[in-house]
C-alpha cells in the first residue's frame, strides 16, 4: 500500500543527493546542508558469499570456492550498534569511518546492525547513502530497528526507511510477515551444503516502548511501563521457522538478533559502593563488562524459554551504549553488540569514569561460526587502532 508513495519520495531524495555533493564540493563544505559520508574514505572489501535461495521470509546465504564448490572455512559476522548517525556530520565521518576499517580489517562475511542506527533529521536521505556505502563496500549486510530510528509499528515513514535500505543488492533485509509486529522478522540462514544449516540467524523487530493496545492481548500488567518486549507472535513465529527448517534440514541451532535486551541480560553483575560493577560469583563471563543498568522491558514474553526450545544459541542486542559483555546462560551466549556510535552517550559522561578516549570502549564485535556449528567470540575497540 506504500509502493506507489514509497517510488515518488526515493527518486526525489536521490535526486537531492545528486545535486547537493557537486553543490559542497564546489562551495568547499560550505553549502549543500546534507554533507553524510563527504569525509569517509570508503574501502571495497568484497565477499565470496552468494545467495543461494530467497523466501518472503528468509535468504539462504553461503561461502564458495572459486570452483563453485561450498567453502567451509569460519564464518564471520561482524557486530555493532547505536551508531547515531544524527546531525552533528563531523561525528558521523568518524563512525563510519570507523566502522569502515574495521570491516576491512576483519573481513566479515556478514555485517550485523543492531538498531539505533540512522536517526538524523534528514534520516531518509541518509539512509539511501549508508545503504550506498556498504554497497561500495561489498558486503552482505542486515539491519534491525532500534528503539529510535521510527516512531511508529507500521506506516510510511518506516516503510520507506527500510525499502532504502533493501533496495542495496548486498542488504538482505525483508519486510517479513506483515501480521507480525513491526518490520523486519526475517531469517538468514547460513548453508554449508546443499542440503546442510550451518546457523539460522533470526532478526526481530523490538519495538519502542509498551503501548495499551498491547497489553490486554499479550496480558501486560497495567503498573508496567517502559521498553517494549518481543510479542508473542514473534515468538511463535520464530518457534515455527525453526521447526520448518528442521524439518527439512535437521537440527539447526539459531542465533537471534533485535535492539532492546531481554530482562535475561540482568543478574550477571553486582554494582560496588564506588558505582562500578563486577560479575557475579556464578557468572560465566566471555569478555567484558557492565557499565550501567540494563535498559530492558519490565515484561518478560518468553523468548529465551522458547530459545532453549528450539535450538537457540546465542542472542545479540544493543541499547545500552556502555554494556558490552558476552556472557553464557543455560547454554546460551548473551551478548552487548559493540556500541559504534560517537553521536551517542558516552562513557566519560558518568562521573566516575574518566574523559580520556583512551577508555572509551566504541568498537566492533565479531562471532566465527567453525564448520562444526561451534561459536567463538571476539571484540575491537577503536583504541586498539
Amino acid at each position: 500500500m506504500y509502493e506507489i508513495r514509497t517510488a515518488v519520495q526515493q527518486s526525489l531524495f536521490k535526486a537531492i543527493i545528486k545535486i547537493e555533493k557537486p553543490i559542497y564540493e564546489l562551495s568547499g563544505g560550505k553549502l549543500a546542508k546534507n554533507r553524510f559520508l563527504s569525509s569517509v574514505k570508503i574501502p571495497h572489501v568484497g565477499t565470496n558469499v552468494r545467495i543461494v535461495k530467497e523466501t518472503e521470509n528468509s535468504t539462504y546465504i553461503a561461502k564458495f570456492n572459486p570452483d563453485g564448490t561450498y567453502d567451509n572455512s569460519d564464518f564471520r559476522i561482524l557486530c555493532t550498534t547505536d551508531l547515531h548517525l544524527d546531525d552533528d556530520y563531523d561525528l558521523n565521518d568518524r563512525t563510519l569511518q570507523h566502522l569502515a576499517d574495521r570491516i576491512a580489517d576483519l573481513k566479515p562475511d556478514l555485517v550485523v546492525f543492531t538498531g539505533d542506527t540512522i536517526l538524523s533529521k534528514y534520516q531518509q536521505i541518509d539512509a539511501i547513502q549508508f545503504a550506498a556505502m556498504m554497497e561500495q563496500i561489498g558486503v552482505y549486510w542486515a539491519y534491525v530497528f532500534g528503539n529510535h530510528e521510527a516512531r511508529e509499528e507500521k506506516g510510511p515513514f518506516k516503510y520507506l526507511l527500510y525499502k532504502s535500505l533493501i533496495d542495496s543488492p548486498y542488504c538482505l533485509c525483508k519486510y517479513g510477515n506483515l501480521d507480525l509486529f513491526g518490520f523486519g522478522n526475517f531469517t538468514v540462514n547460513i548453508m554449508n551444503g546443499e542440503n546442510s544449516i550451518l546457523k539460522s540467524l533470526v532478526m526481530l523487530d523490538s519495538g519502542r516502548s509498551v503501548i495499551d493496545a498491547y497489553r490486554v492481548r499479550d496480558g501486560v500488567p497495567a503498573d508496567i511501563d517502559g521498553y517494549d518486549y518481543v510479542k508473542p507472535s514473534q515468538i511463535k513465529w520464530y518457534t515455527d521457522e525453526m521447526d520448518s527448517l528442521k524439518k527439512q534440514y535437521g537440527d539447526v541451532g539459531s542465533m537471534i538478533y533485535l535492539h532492546i535486551p531481554l530482562p535475561e541480560y540482568d543478574g550477571f553483575f553486582e554494582q560496588q559502593p564506588d558505582g562500578t560493577y563486577v560479575p557475579k560469583a556464578d557468572t560465566e563471563l566471555i569478555y567484558g563488562t557492565m557499565r550501567e543498568t540494563v535498559g530492558c522491558p519490565e515484561f518478560n514474553s518468553g523468548l529465551f524459554e522458547a530459545m532453549k526450545q528450539n535450538g537457540g544459541q546465542a542472542i545479540f542486542c544493543g541499547h545500552d551504549h556502555c554494556n558490552d559483555f558476552c556472557v553464557k546462560k543455560d547454554g546460551i551466549y548473551i551478548v552487548y553488540n559493540q556500541t559504534g556510535g560517537y553521536n551517542c552517550y558516552r562513557l566519560y559522561e558518568q562521573e566516575r569514569m574518566s574523559p580520556d578516549e583512551s577508555t572509551w570502549h566504541f568498537g566492533v564485535n565479531f562471532t566465527d561460526i567453525a564448520a562444526d556449528g561451534t561459536l567463538s567470540f571476539g571484540h575491537r575497540r577503536h583504541t586498539e587502532y
